[in-house]
Parts: structure tokens; sequence; C-alpha cells
């Protein structure tokens, strides 16, 4: 099977942190699904596919513009995410897979859709090809997926004050797997036109976050998802060190402080294209 890593990865590690966390964050990222489905252009009647869908928030959110005459689908892979996902209505279905791999009806989607669900594939060519292949002609793709690292601060800044905090933990690769994998807009868009998509596109655009929250609570979540949460598990830190970290976060937060809360700018890369007709 592909992907049993990130299988593994996102059903026994970071699928339950999510699910405990999946509130807040799905607050925090509202700002994302606003600008996807702003892209998508959904219509009453459409069927969708929604990659990497999680606990359901985004195909739950697709369902309620397509109404019942619509579908929804929601794939992911991890066994946990979708243990949480509750279906909105009868017109949401939610299917454990890898959509790099799993056998999609042809030509049965209008479009297929994934806010920060496409950039842990083993083989993304392979996976722009399958899920190509369940695409209507002139079918639609749009994917939102995290941009530059240096102009995220949402995963920099928990990082140089663990740093600062706790040391150095070993370093990932961006180009593996991961939430940075598809951070080259251009070197992915060719990947699109390599499998036959057209209409290729890539936009890199700018929201801003939005935890809730004080500065001292957005801490505390982000020493339990992210950066922050890999350095205190690295250096199996205890109740005061993961305090000091806490503090650090907090006070380092001031920066983002607006009349309307914690506002945390993000890049995004949103990628676009169509199955040939």
């Amino acid at each position: 099977m592909t992907n049993e890593e990130q299988r593994d990865y996102w059903s026994e590690d970071a699928g339950p942190v999510w699910v405990a966390q999946r509130a807040a964050m799905d607050a925090c990222l509202q700002p994302v699904l606003n600008v996807l489905l702003t892209h998508v252009d959904l219509k009453t009647g459409d069927r969708i596919l929604d990659v990497g869908c999680g606990a359901g928030v985004s195909t739950n959110a697709i369902a309620g513009i397509v109404g019942p005459d619509g579908h929804v689908t929601g794939v992911d892979i991890s066994k946990s995410l979708l243990a949480a996902a509750r279906p909105a209505g009868a017109n949401v279905d939610f299917v454990l897979a890898d959509a790099q791999s799993h056998s999609f009806d042809k030509a049965e989607f209008d479009a297929v859709v994934s806010r920060f669900g496409v950039m842990f594939f083993e083989d993304t060519r392979a996976a722009l090809a399958n899920m190509g292949r369940s695409l209507r002609n002139d079918g639609r793709m749009v994917f939102a997926a995290w941009g530059a690292i240096a102009d995220n601060p949402f995963f920099t800044l928990p990082a140089q004050v663990a740093k600062m905090i706790l040391g150095p933990v070993p370093r990932s690769d961006p180009d593996a797997p991961g939430p940075f994998a598809w951070r080259e807009g251009e070197v992915i868009a060719q990947l699109f036109r390599d499998v036959g998509l057209r209409d290729v596109g890539v936009r890199e655009t700018s929201v801003l976050l939005t935890p809730q929250g004080n500065a001292s609570e957005v801490a505390a979540l982000m020493c339990r998802i992210g950066p922050a949460n890999r350095a205190l598990s690295h250096f199996e830190a205890d109740a005061a060190a993961e305090k000091a970290l806490q503090d650090a976060l907090a006070d380092a937060l001031g920066d983002f402080q607006t009349s309307a809360g914690i506002r945390i700018p993000a890049a995004l890369n949103i990628f676009e294209a169509r199955k040939s007709a």
C-alpha cells in the first residue's frame, strides 16, 4: 500500500491530536476554507470530492452550498480523523482511503477540492493523475496549500521560540510529505501539466488566521500541535519547561494582537486546473 507512513502518522500520532484540537484549529483555519470556497465556485447540484477532509468541517461546508441535489465525498487516510467526522446531511459520505491510489469512479465529480490535504502524498504526480480520472470532462481541481515557510509565522514563530527555550530539534525535510511540500508553486503546477490537466494556475494568497482566545490561550494551542508540540515531545519536557515555552510564546504573540484578537498572517498557494474536455 502507498503512503503507509502517512496513514500511520495521521491515524496514530497526529490524528488524535487534531481530533482533540479540531474546534480550535477549525476556527483558526476558517479564513483558509473561505478562500478555497471562493475559488471553487460551487453550484447547486455539484458532485464534489474533498481530499484530506479530516474530521469533515470542509466537507460539510461544501454540502451546504451544493444542496440536497448535490453530493460531497470526503476522503481521508486517517482512521482517527474520520471517526470524528459527522455528515451534515444525506448528501455527505466519508471514505477511508488514499486519494493517491483509491479506485474512484471515472468522471464522477464536478470538482476535486482540498484545504491542506494534498501535501502529504508519497507520489504527487500519481495522486494528481488518479484524482484527475475521477473528474468529469472540464471538471476542476482547486487546492489550498501552505506557501513559503518564511511567510508563515504560525509555524516559524513556535519553532523559533521553542529553539530558544528548549533547544534545536532535528530538521525535517521540507520536500518530504508534509505541510510545506507544495510551497514551490510553479514546481507543483508543472506536475498538474505533466498529467494532462489544463488551465493550470497557482495564485499566491495571503490571509489572516483567526485563532480564538487571548495570547496565552493561543500559546497553549501551539504547545499542543505543530512545531512547539514537536519540541516538547522531542525533549520530553516537564511541566515547568512547557510553562516556560507557553509563557514565551504568549509574549511573542503580542506582535499579532489586534482589536479583533490574535491574527496571524499566512501565505497560501491556491492551485487550480481543469480536466481536458
